[in-house]
């Protein structure tokens, strides 16, 4: 399954508008079988927060796993804030740059 930031918004910035997104993209995820990627895809982001990432990604993280994904990731903002909270939380993301 691949969810395409850019449909949310290519400036997420702020822990509310991080936790909004996750609670809307619930419906989507039930769909997930097990052992199915969830990949997430950065393209188009211009903007990209550690408070938002921490509302989004951070629980996805823990329920996914290795089967998170993240896609299209070499974005500065995106890069600095993916750095950011693999330090913080002491856990990396699987990245897939093309």
């Amino acid at each position: 399954m691949v969810i395409e930031l850019k449909k949310i918004g290519t400036t997420l910035i702020s822990r509310q508008t991080g936790k909004e997104a996750f609670l809307a993209i619930q419906p989507i995820l039930q769909n997930v079988k097990s052992g199915e990627a969830v990949e997430i895809d950065f393209k188009g982001v211009l903007t990209f927060s550690p408070s938002w990432g921490a509302e989004f990604l951070m629980p996805l993280l823990k329920k996914y796993g290795d089967n998170l994904i993240l896609k299209n990731t070499r974005n500065g903002s995106v890069q600095s804030t993916l750095e950011f909270l693999e330090q913080i939380e002491n856990k990396k993301f699987m990245r897939y740059n093309k």
